[in-house]
């Protein structure tokens, strides 16, 4: 799997990693040894970015079982979603303890920003944090992302990107470009929405010398092929699917040409 260097963090990261979202949230010994399955497909496949938030319910804490012993093989990236800063500070606490650093500390939809930026200085300061963004899904908020990029406060963003959802072309990324800012890429499927109908064989026929076998591997290498996108972490809860995803993350890249076409198929099935 391909490398990128995020923005300017210093950190080289698999193009291809794995959000938490919903499917890492699970109580039970079950639930914990599919996570934990799915932490093995994603590290033996070079997927090694794991995405996290105290938002995702038991997510982090799930994760982070499923590292224990092979912490040293990740790079965890991970949140602060808190209305207030005593809340917050508990939150990154806990996330310290549980992974006991944070390679990308980021606070979830700007919620609360001036409250929690300080401290998250702070650790990356005295480097218990590697590196610092910000997250956010509303296009109406896409503007306060990039004044915040501007503001230097940041080395990241986490942001939504797809065939059909293109805020971002507008402001982020061509900011993100000329700032040296890393991108990350949540919703790369459309929250699954892209995967509910899929082309046929014969219609991602003409994208098999890129590499894609399945319309998942399409629309991920879709945004990947913009090189101003570092990484896309879709979530899942299937070894299998963790080791398809992954085998999205290498050249050769769309043109322009292949984007529009993976785009049109995209529009007409949403």
């Amino acid at each position: 799997m391909e490398t990128r260097r995020l923005g300017g963090t210093g950190l080289s990261v698999p193009v291809v990693g794995l959000g938490t979202w919903k499917v890492f949230h699970v109580k039970d010994d079950t639930g914990e040894a599919r996570c934990h399955a799915v932490v093995t497909a994603a590290l033996d496949s070079g997927a090694q970015l794991f995405d996290s938030s105290p938002m995702y319910g038991e997510a982090e804490r799930v994760l982070a079982l499923s590292l224990a012993g092979r912490r040293d093989r990740a790079l965890v990236a991970t949140k602060v979603w808190a209305r207030t800063r005593a809340q917050g500070e508990q939150q990154i606490e806990a996330a310290l303890d549980w992974f006991g650093h944070v390679d990308l500390y980021q606070v979830h939809n700007l919620l609360a920003y001036d409250d929690h930026m300080p401290l998250l200085r702070r650790l990356r300061e005295s480097g218990r944090v590697r590196a610092l963004g910000v997250t956010h899904y509303l296009p109406g908020e896409m503007a306060r992302v990039v004044e915040i990029m501007r503001s230097g406060a940041v080395q990241v963003v986490q942001v939504p990107y797809n065939p059909v959802e293109r805020a971002i072309e507008r402001e982020v990324l061509p900011a993100a470009a000329e700032l040296g800012i890393g991108v990350v890429i949540m919703q790369p499927l459309h929250t699954g929405r892209l995967l509910q109908r899929t082309p046929s064989l014969k219609q991602l026929a003409s994208l098999e010398a890129f590499g894609v076998r399945t319309w998942a591997q399409a629309l991920l290498k879709w945004s990947l092929s913009d090189p101003r996108v570092h990484v896309v972490i879709p979530a899942t809860s299937s070894p299998s699917r963790m080791a398809e995803n992954a085998a999205a993350g290498a050249a050769p890249w769309f043109g322009e040409a292949e984007r529009d076409y993976v785009r049109s198929l995209a529009e007409k099935l949403i």
